[in-house]
C-alpha cells in the first residue's frame, strides 16, 4: 500500500478519531498527539489493513485505547476526562446563550459519568455510530451498549431536571 492510498482510506475518518480523542483527553495538543499516534499505527500495519473488515472501527478502537493508556499514565493528573469548553463566543441571540448554557451542563453531566459511559456517548449520540460498529470498538454486545446509554442518558435526564428544573414536554 503506497501514501496515497493509505490517505484515501484513512481520510473519511480522520477527524472522527480527532474528536473521539479530544472527548476523552480534553487538550487539543493531546488530542492531535493521539491522532498521530494513531495515524502511525495504521502506517505502520499498512500492509494488514486490507484483512479488517472496518479500518475505521480499528481506527476508533486504537484510539480509544491510546487515550485511555494516556489517562492512566504518569501524565493523567495533568489530564481531564472530558472537556468543557463548548461555550458560544459570541452568542447573538437568547437562544443561542441558552442552548450554550444547556450544552455546558450536559457537558458537565456527562463528564462525572463513569469512563465507559462517556465513551459510549460519544460514539454513538456524537459520532453517530451505529449499534454494531460501536459492539466492535468498545468489545461489548448491541444490547449491553443500549442498555448504558439508556441508563446514561437517564442520568443525564434526571440531573438537568434536578439542577435546572427543566419541565419535560
Amino acid at each position: 500500500m503506497n501514501q496515497i492510498v493509505f490517505i484515501e482510506l484513512i481520510n473519511p475518518f480522520k477527524d472522527k478519531v480527532f474528536r473521539l480523542a479530544k472527548r476523552l483527553l480534553t487538550s487539543t495538543e493531546e488530542a492531535e498527539d493521539a491522532t498521530q499516534e494513531v495515524m502511525v499505527k495504521l502506517w505502520n500495519k499498512k500492509e494488514d489493513l486490507n484483512h479488517y473488515n472496518n479500518v475505521e472501527a480499528l481506527a476508533m478502537t486504537m484510539t480509544k485505547n491510546y487515550c485511555l493508556d494516556q489517562l492512566k499514565s504518569k501524565r493523567a493528573g495533568n489530564l481531564k476526562i472530558v472537556h468543557d469548553n463548548y461555550t458560544d463566543r459570541a452568542p447573538q441571540l437568547d437562544k443561542k446563550l441558552e442552548d450554550s448554557n444547556s450544552l455546558e451542563w450536559v457537558e458537565k453531566i456527562i463528564s462525572q459519568l463513569p469512563e465507559q459511559l462517556q465513551i459510549l456517548i460519544q460514539l454513538r449520540d456524537v459520532e453517530q455510530y451505529e449499534f454494531d460498529e460501536i459492539a466492535k470498538i468498545v468489545n461489548m454486545n448491541e444490547t449491553a451498549i443500549r442498555v448504558a446509554l439508556s441508563r446514561a442518558r437517564k442520568k443525564i435526564r434526571e440531573s438537568m431536571l434536578n439542577t435546572h428544573q427543566y419541565g419535560i414536554k
